[in-house]
């Protein structure tokens, strides 16, 4: 049983692994089984290209964020599980939590994150309740988003990044990402606000 699952390791699924994975000395975060599958073959980040975002040297590809993404995650908090290679095919709502099947595993989870792109290409049982045209996209490109509140899909829920209904910027689905698991952090820590930040 995981306490997190997030499911998709582009900026937004990244950037909430990490957050997450940062917590771990913290008491209320202590022993907390956090897992990322990371599935992203259709991740816009592969085609793009960074001049605008703060911190990055411009010319950064996409498709280089997502590879050094899963070495600093692996290096910095390997506690935190990278599943690879596989697709989450349903998300089901059990007695206490989620079953999330892949194409070749099952996985349990308190708390499921969603952070895939937000193309009408999503096919992945127990969402279709939630999905809607996404309300800041241009019709023609046929987005997506799932419908919620603060990024709380349903008790237990969460969206993070474009799908969750954001302009697709990769500053905004870090944010949104980070913004989930302070979200969750605080959620561990008996509702009172929850982040964390190194210091020098």
């Amino acid at each position: 049983m995981y306490d997190v699952l997030i499911i998709g390791a582009g900026a937004a699924g990244m950037s909430c692994a990490l957050v997450l994975g940062s917590a771990q000395t913290k008491v209320f975060a202590i022993n907390k089984r956090i897992g990322l599958i990371a599935h992203q073959r259709a991740s816009h980040l592969q085609t793009a290209l960074f001049n605008n975002v703060l911190g990055l040297e411009p010319g950064t590809l996409g498709s280089d964020i997502l590879l050094q993404g899963k070495a600093q995650l692996n290096t910095s908090y390997p506690h935190v599980d990278q599943i690879e290679n596989e697709k989450v095919k349903s998300i089901l709502k059990t007695s206490d939590g989620f079953a999330i099947a892949t194409n070749k595993d099952i996985y349990t989870s308190k708390i499921v994150v969603v952070a895939v792109g937000y193309t009408n290409l999503i096919n992945i049982e127990g969402l279709e309740s939630y999905i809607a045209p996404h309300p800041k996209a241009t019709a023609a490109k046929e987005r997506i988003w799932l419908k919620n509140e603060n990024h709380l899909i349903a008790d237990g829920l969460y969206v993070a990044g474009t799908l969750a209904g954001l302009r697709s910027q990769f500053a905004i689905a870090s944010g949104s990402g980070a913004q989930v698991a302070t979200d969750i952090l605080t959620l561990w820590n008996d509702g009172n606000d929850a982040h964390v930040h190194d210091k020098i």
